[in-house]
């Protein structure tokens, strides 16, 4: 049987609000912009984003479980986005709800925070997933056991981890240098692993829905259901599964409403399951159902992100670079606070957004970054975080710690 790996990723950070230098010293609300209607207001975001995205995209998921035995899906929902919708967005965190407890929708472990903790402090990273596994446990009663690393970065360090950390599947992008002559339509071992299992992005067929789909300059639009269901079925014919990975964002967000996205999700699986050699499997299941086809090694960090499929979206820059790096030199002095509002704000900024509003690739990819910034430049989102940054500084200094 050939399975599909529906894969889909939820997140929305605490922006940070353009916040002046005047600010540092006398107002601790980096993330709380009054100001109605604006891209860095962030329940005006959540709001958005659940009245187009979530709640549509949950609606349509929980019929389909309801109609097709058969269908299952994997998904992972960052702490961020977890703690916006239980402030003001409880009727979202249901519709999450009652699709996990079909018991055929996975949730897949990740940080808390959305950080590249594993890059700067291996510490901080273990406990921001300890802390998302418990807020899992706390709101859906279930403990993941596939992990995905911040914008599916991985490298075999990451790999060894989840390996020793007991998770039976990880995943990645199925980027081609890695791949070289392999396909990402099979289930494979992580070099240095001794049980984990790897899945990796069949990127082609996931872009087509989640960043050609509505081209109208594509020349293959309109995707169909049809089409769609043939170039999967199609896809290295002797493979055994079709990993399809995107943002839940896509459906509604990315992807609008009028573009037919919501038509086509409600469409698709029927047509899939049409074959009676088709299936649908969650990310650990495909792990523990097909045997490995061979060993994959990354020893360099690969992301899901830009023509490069590398951290250069995150740390490409100077201002990048400087950002991170002053942030995670505070990690051990603001953990000896054990003030849980201070740390909070400091992991807050951890979130791989901020630096990724900072970056400065503008070639292939450049209306990408600017699309998903909330600020008018790479420079003001540096310029926000920092003097952010600043008062945290000086929050230390209030209560007597030297810098």
């Amino acid at each position: 049987m050939k399975s599909i790996i529906l894969y889909l990723h939820a997140h929305q950070p605490w922006r940070v609000k353009p916040y002046s230098v005047f600010q540092a010293g006398a107002d601790h609300q980096y993330f709380n912009d009054e100001t109605p209607d604006t891209d860095t207001n962030n329940r005006f975001i959540i709001d958005k984003v659940a009245g187009k995205s979530y709640l549509p995209t949950n609606k349509i998921l929980l019929e389909l479980l309801q109609k097709h035995p058969q269908f299952k899906l994997s998904l992972s929902i960052t702490g961020t986005l977890i703690d916006q919708l239980e402030q003001w967005r409880p009727d979202v965190l249901d519709s999450f709800k009652e699709l996990v407890s079909t018991g055929r929708v996975e949730i897949v472990a990740e940080t808390y925070h959305h950080s590249l903790a594993f890059f700067y402090s291996r510490a901080e990273f273990v406990r921001q997933v300890a802390m998302h596994e418990q807020k899992v446990f706390d709101i859906f009663g279930v403990r993941p056991t596939a992990f995905r690393n911040t914008e599916l970065s991985y490298n075999n360090d990451l790999a060894h981890w989840a390996d020793e950390a007991g998770y039976k599947a990880i995943i990645t992008e199925g980027w081609d240098p890695v791949l070289e002559w392999r396909s990402p339509n099979y289930v494979y071992q992580p070099s240095y692993t001794d049980n984990i299992r790897l899945l990796m992005k069949n990127y082609k067929l996931s872009d087509d829905v989640a960043f050609r789909f509505s081209n109208q300059h594509w020349s293959e639009w309109p995707l169909t259901t049809e089409k769609f269901a043939h170039w999967v079925s199609e896809a290295d014919s002797g493979g055994d599964v079709v990993n399809l990975f995107m943002d839940y964002e896509t459906f509604g967000e990315h992807q609008w409403e009028d573009s037919g996205i919501f038509d086509f999700l409600s469409a698709f699986p029927g047509e899939w399951l049409k074959h009676e050699n088709h299936g649908f499997m969650t990310i650990t299941e495909a792990a523990e159902n097909y045997e490995s086809k061979d060993y994959i090694d990354v020893p360099q960090t690969i992301t899901w992100a830009d023509t490069e499929r590398d951290l250069t979206a995150w740390l490409g820059n100077d201002m990048q670079v400087d950002a991170i790096t002053n942030l995670y030199d505070l990690e051990q002095k603001i953990l000896d606070t054990d003030d849980p509002s201070l740390i909070e704000d400091w992991r807050r900024l951890q979130t791989s957004d901020h630096v990724y509003y900072m970056c400065t690739k503008w070639f292939n990819d450049g209306d990408v970054h600017a699309y998903f910034s909330p600020y008018d430049s790479p420079y003001n989102a540096f310029l926000y975080f920092m003097n952010a940054h600043r008062d945290v500084r000086l929050r230390l200094l209030d209560k007597g710690v030297e810098l």
